[in-house]
């Protein structure tokens, strides 16, 4: 006999009302203390499912949902055979429904499921099947918190699943031959091979962490237990134990020390106390493993190098990495991008990362022809960005600016003030805004970032010596090669930057930067408000670039989609090309619990509209569950009759390369980042120097500029109450403005953009001429703030 359910808000129920068919409506969980759910009978079916790459359409796929855990695949024998598309875990999930469009959606933190029924009959009765199935699998997570096959529910029926990790035991015993080769040249391998067992204990440990957390996580969301961002930490763990973020930017940089103790609520369940120490005790074990393991890496590096000197005749390979060691420490820089020892030990980790399980997976060579051609990948990539490169692109010319105005001469290495500590509560936000466009829903100033979109436009040319470069590059090919990696590069800056959001500018803000140092100038202006639109242009002798762009902001429960609309030109005036590509999906991860993080995945197609010599196609590939496939790009460069001429590849925030391995060339690096970037919301140098507002260029701006706009500057300069005040009531004044117009029957006109003759926003050209002395301080504008 079952004892009574848990309580909840009505286990049919939503965050809405079902009257409201249009809205999405989001799925309540478990709520109360956990007891004895009946099991639900299973459920099966062909659903539609939206495909990987947004706005692509939709494919039918077979799901059998059994025990809160839904697999699915092409159809149902697939199932039986054990080969799966996909596996969700429908407890873990957040679940919203729209049931005019009958629509289901489960945000899983990795991925959205975007699925639809046919009738409305079945998304009834599939709603009703996985609302029983969600509380029976909440229940049992939270009865049962440590028991680790409640999280992985298809690692002992999956055949796919045993074949992964069959596939990781072959790479295991490959790694182990290569080790036990090279071990044997150096006589001695002790040290690597504890280093392996520390490493293998971490993999053991960080799967037992992941664990602990979605147990947190849905305890969290069960009891008034503490935020899993309040952890209380043993004192026997040291405060430096647990630092493991460093390792990762886009993890949280807060002291854990610093923080406030949540003291434990009297409905809270006795295991949050305990998971919080077995967290805390696990963290501080991989902290130890992985000391121990670099320690063994430093002496292995260090007899690496001593064989090295003290071998006679060094193959080609050998002398390859000598140099290279020998580059660290003794070696000039050569390379615009000036990077550090790390950045270049980075660099090399992410290339061995990037190729070493594909080699070992698809070679059926020896081991030993497999080691050979890994280490002479990481020795023979080379770097085209030198200065002589530089200089013919005319480096020397580029510090004479176009605009011959005031500049600074000397900007800014920090900004004024450290981000602060933030502790609102985005479910609170969030929970009633599911499918929606966010754009539209007011925000604390807390989670905002001290620049605002028109700056971050501006971003994007961080990188614009690409197109310098490319401008200055004969072969039609080599040219979509540069112009192809300088759109990758737009990306770099936001790898460090999932934990905020720009500010929203208000209609009619404008934005100037005048830089150069780089060569160019750059404007933009934002157009309309609802919904919004932002246009920006830039010139320089080697290039123009513009764009008008709209975004669409969507949260699913746990993450939020950004949809950009609009199109990106670049014209090189030196070969009269006009090169026009899109915009990818991009999504924040984690955003209401856990560390956030952001991936952009799509396709980008660039292509010449004033040529049909080339066109490129650049991938950004999704990141998969237990993949090293994370922030990587792939591209090819083709010819008018389809046929590849180059082919690119890398990751979109460390660097780009072109050829294929083991002789391929860099065409281009991010740069390193600023010390402590993590306290100052991940800006890199160029961002950093943004919103710096100098006296001497002050009187030359327009009142509208965003420099000028106070809750932006007062959050940088960390008074945040203040910021929040300010931003407030710079909103109240935008609505007002817009029903002055309204009951006027008057539209905003923007003041430099204008409407093309194929309905895009471009530059009116009459900026840089209203700029100049007496500047715009004649001008009427608008009063914004």
């Amino acid at each position: 006999m079952t004892s009574p359910s848990p309580t909840h808000s009505d286990s049919s129920g939503s965050s809405k009302h079902d009257g409201n068919q249009d809205n999405w409506e989001i799925v309540e969980g478990l709520r109360g203390v956990p007891a004895s759910i009946q099991e639900p009978e299973r459920q099966g079916g062909f659903l539609l499912k939206r495909r990987k790459w947004p706005m692509k359409g939709w494919h039918k796929r077979y799901f059998l949902l059994e025990k809160g855990v839904m697999k699915y695949g092409k159809r149902e024998t697939d199932l039986k055979k054990g080969k799966l598309h996909g596996c969700i875990d429908v407890g873990l999930s957040v679940m919203s429904v729209k049931k005019k469009a009958m629509c289901i959606d489960l945000d899983t933190e990795d991925n959205i499921y975007h699925l639809k029924v046919k009738s409305p009959e079945l998304f009834e009765e599939w709603v009703s099947k996985l609302r029983h199935h969600r509380l029976f699998r909440q229940n049992e997570i939270a009865m049962y918190p440590h028991e680790k096959h409640l999280f992985h529910p298809h690692a002992t029926s999956s055949p796919s699943l045993n074949d992964s990790l069959r596939k990781r035991a072959t790479l295991t015993k490959q790694a182990s031959v290569h080790q036990s080769k090279i071990s044997s040249w150096l006589h001695s391998s002790e040290d690597m091979d504890k280093c392996c067992k520390d490493l293998d204990d971490c993999e053991s440990y960080l799967l037992e962490l992941n664990v602990l957390l979605k147990s947190m996580e849905v305890l969290h969301r069960t009891y008034s237990a503490p935020a899993i961002s309040g952890l209380q930490v043993p004192s026997c763990i040291s405060p430096q134990s647990y630092r493991l973020h460093t390792s990762n930017p886009n993890l949280s940089t807060a002291d854990l020390n610093t923080q406030e103790v949540i003291p434990e609520s009297p409905d809270s369940p006795p295991d949050a106390s305990h998971l919080q120490e077995d967290f805390c005790r696990l963290a501080s074990s991989i902290h130890v493993k992985l000391k121990s393991a670099f320690s063994s890496l430093v002496a292995e590096r260090d007899r690496l190098r001593h064989t090295i000197d003290l071998q006679a005749t060094q193959p080609p390979h050998v002398v390859g990495l000598k140099t290279a060691y020998a580059s660290d420490s003794d070696a000039p820089h050569s390379l615009v991008h000036q990077v550090s020892s790390e950045s270049k030990g980075s660099l090399s980790e992410s290339i061995t990362e990037f190729f070493d399980a594909q080699e070992y997976l698809l070679s059926s060579s020896s081991s030993e022809n497999e080691a050979s051609d890994d280490d002479s990948y990481i020795s023979d990539v080379s770097d085209s960005v030198s200065v002589d490169t530089y200089s013919n692109a005319g480096g020397s010319e580029r510090h004479n600016s176009i605009s011959s105005v005031v500049t600074l001469a000397h900007r800014r290495s920090t900004l004024p003030s450290p981000c602060p500590a933030n502790s609102v509560s985005l479910w609170n936000i969030l929970r009633n805004n599911i499918g929606k466009d966010l754009s539209k829903v007011a925000m604390p100033v807390h989670l905002n970032e001290p620049l605002n979109t028109l700056q971050r436009l501006c971003e994007e040319l961080e990188y614009s010596d690409l197109l310098d470069t490319a401008n200055q590059t004969q072969d039609p090919y080599q040219r979509m090669v540069y112009v192809a990696t300088f759109a990758i590069s737009s990306y770099a800056s936001s790898y460090y930057r999932a934990g905020n959001k720009p500010f929203n500018p208000v209609l009619g803000e404008t934005y100037e930067c005048d830089r150069p140092d780089k060569g160019f100038r750059f404007i933009a202006e934002q157009l309309s408000h609802h919904p919004p639109v932002s246009a920006c242009h830039s010139d320089s002798k080697n290039f123009t670039f513009w764009q008008d762009v709209r975004w669409k902001n969507k949260f699913w429960g746990k993450s939020m989609e950004i949809v950009p609309m609009g199109t990106t030109h670049v014209t090189l005036p030196g070969f009269g090309d006009h090169y026009e590509w899109n915009k990818v999906t991009s999504c924040i991860h984690n955003i209401v619990s856990g560390q956030r993080w952001i991936e952009h995945y799509g396709e980008m197609a660039i292509k010449n509209i004033n040529s049909n010599v080339c066109q490129c196609k650049i991938t950004f590939v999704k990141a998969r569950t237990w993949s090293s496939t994370v922030n990587e790009i792939e591209g090819v460069v083709t010819d008018s009759n389809g046929k590849v001429v180059h082919s690119i590849f890398g990751k979109w925030h460390e660097a780009v390369f072109q050829g294929d391995p083991p002789s391929a060339t860099c065409i281009w690096r991010a740069n390193s980042m600023p010390v402590n970037q993590e306290q100052y919301y991940g800006f890199t140098q160029f961002a950093v120097e943004l919103n710096e507002l100098d006296p001497t260029i002050r009187p030359l701006l327009p009142p509208t500029d965003t420099r000028f706009r106070p809750d932006q500057r007062l959050l940088e300069e960390g008074n945040v109450e203040g910021a929040e005040e300010q931003k407030q009531r710079i909103e109240r004044l935008q609505r007002e403005r817009r029903k002055v117009l309204e009951d006027n029957s008057m539209t905003h006109q923007p003041r430099f953009f204008k409407k093309s003759t194929d309905d895009r926003w471009v530059s009116n050209n009459t900026y840089w001429e209203l700029r100049k002395d007496p500047g715009f301080s004649k001008m009427d504008f608008p009063v914004l703030w």
